[in-house]
């Protein structure tokens, strides 16, 4: 039942109370555990299957507020309309432009809107401005940004900084695969706003490092797939501890009935906002399925990542993104791997090398397929088709990001096609087919394939064998190599991290 508003922005009650898996090739909805991780079935560490479809939205009970025209209508501090001056953001994107009057009011929101349609200010404007002249005692924030992934907290993070800067705000990154030590003195230090995954967050609570009971505003970014993941009952465990009269706002590329427990659990009365249909289809962006012989596909990948220009590539496990960037290196392709298996140090040091160049190809499992925004990225390759209509479709959204133009090839061989036609139907989309073979027209016509230079990129190989064993598993750090080009490339730098 929803509570009838006060005009104290935090005076109401509440209703609610006080990984992806990946499987082998050639390169390489259960209910959640009580623990809060994600159940394995099978043995074959297979992610949950999602419910399909989109659950009956809430009705709004209380009107929306009208959509603002310009930022300078929603009477933000004027520290943050001049950062927002000094960032080059001027207009706002529809789903800023629809949720903010009512965020910032104090509203609940739920909100949909594809990968890359300025979600994130959407929702981290209304969450600033409503902290901003508060201070956070030490462990206690008032603020709090949950995320399924560290890429995406740290995106988050970044976007968010300048904007916190401006009203004095101290923002704090809360992820796995980090010191907690140093997390834990960060928040004994006093933030306003933290941005977490859910793990993390509740070990630190549950150390005693941080409590929530003053969190006023609360945001989760990307909800299904921390439903998907099986990380609801730790995202629970943490909404029922923040301030049952604080504001509530989800956020996501799509909203199915995965998230449906949160949206009538905690949000009251929200103001519901969907920019794009539920497939999040976007009209600037290429679909082609490229038909290949099973024999060929191993050279055609090469072709396509030996391009001109950036492209990610996504295959289904972590062993076999270690394979083919491997081999990318000795074919002359700067390539970098990027998994779950990498520490978060790796990690960052390989999407800093992506994004200004040094690296040419990001070869990942589907912990890149959310929370990375690399500007001017024109090419996707599914190298593994998706099992699962949403991972085609925030795979995809690294591209044809705010407005650009990009395209996402998916290499299909004949037992795939069934199951991927299959798949496009579930997401909504038409793509182009063709027939391909490496050396062909077709196949530079559509992706900018070409012949790699032969010319071995010499530098820290990724570790193929024992996988599931990262650097941080074993308690110890492994040196960063020296990164150099072979002699005919030496101005050209880049390397795996």
């Amino acid at each position: 039942m929803n509570r009838t508003r006060t005009n104290d922005r935090f005076a109401r009650p509440r209703n609610g109370s006080a990984a992806s898996g990946e499987k082998g090739n050639r390169f390489g909805t259960s209910p959640p555990s009580r623990s809060g991780g994600p159940i394995r079935s099978n043995g074959r560490n297979r992610r949950p299957a999602a419910l399909r479809g989109d659950f009956a939205l809430p009705e709004t009970i209380t009107p929306a507020l009208p959509a603002a025209a310009s930022f300078a209508d929603l009477g933000m501090p004027a520290e943050l309309l001049a950062a927002l001056v000094s960032q080059g953001v001027t207009v706002p994107f529809p789903i800023q432009a629809a949720t903010l009057p009512n965020s910032l009011a104090g509203r609940d929101v739920l909100g949909r809107g594809r990968t890359g349609s300025g979600k994130t200010l959407a929702f981290g404007l209304a969450l600033l401005a409503r902290t901003a002249g508060r201070r956070a005692e030490a462990r206690q924030p008032l603020g709090l940004v949950l995320v399924p992934t560290r890429e995406l907290a740290q995106q988050v993070t970044e976007a968010l900084t300048p904007y916190a800067r401006s009203v004095k705000l101290r923002l704090a990154t809360v992820v796995g695969g980090m010191p907690i030590g140093r997390q834990a003195g960060a928040l004994r230090g006093g933030v306003e706003v933290v941005v977490a995954t859910p793990g993390r967050l509740r070990d630190l609570v549950e150390r005693g490092d941080c409590r929530l009971d003053r969190v006023r505003v609360t945001v989760l970014d990307e909800a299904d797939q921390m439903a998907d993941m099986g990380f609801i009952p730790q995202v629970t465990a943490l909404l029922d501890q923040v301030r049952p009269d604080g504001q509530r706002m989800l956020f996501s590329a799509t909203l199915d009935r995965n998230v449906d427990l949160l949206v009538r659990r905690y949000l009251s009365d929200p103001v519901v906002h969907s920019v794009d249909p539920p497939a999040g289809a976007v009209t600037t962006m290429e679909h082609h399925v490229l038909h290949v012989h099973g024999a060929d596909k191993h050279a055609a990948t090469t072709e396509i990542a030996a391009r001109d220009g950036r492209v990610i590539m996504f295959l289904d496990t972590k062993h076999a993104v270690d394979r083919l960037t491997e081999h990318l290196l000795n074919s002359g392709v700067r390539a970098a791997a990027l998994h779950g298996g990498k520490s978060q140090p790796q990690r960052t040091r390989t999407l800093t090398r992506f994004r200004n160049g040094h690296v040419s190809v990001l070869v990942a499992t589907n912990v890149a397929a959310r929370g990375i925004h690399v500007d001017n990225l024109d090419l996707v390759v599914n190298v593994d088709p998706p099992t699962d209509h949403k991972d085609y479709l925030h795979r995809g959204g690294r591209t044809a990001r705010a407005g650009e133009s990009g395209s996402v090839v998916t290499l299909v061989t004949p037992d795939q096609r069934r199951a991927m036609t299959r798949l496009m139907a579930t997401a909504g989309i038409v793509p182009q087919t063709t027939r391909v073979r490496a050396g062909e027209e077709a196949l530079h016509r559509i992706t900018g394939a070409q012949a790699p230079s032969g010319i071995p990129v010499v530098g820290t190989a990724p570790v193929v064998g024992r996988p599931g064993r990262s650097a941080a598993s074993r308690g110890r750090r492994r040196p960063a190599s020296a990164i150099r080009r072979a002699p005919a490339r030496q101005s050209a730098a880049g390397a795996a991290a």
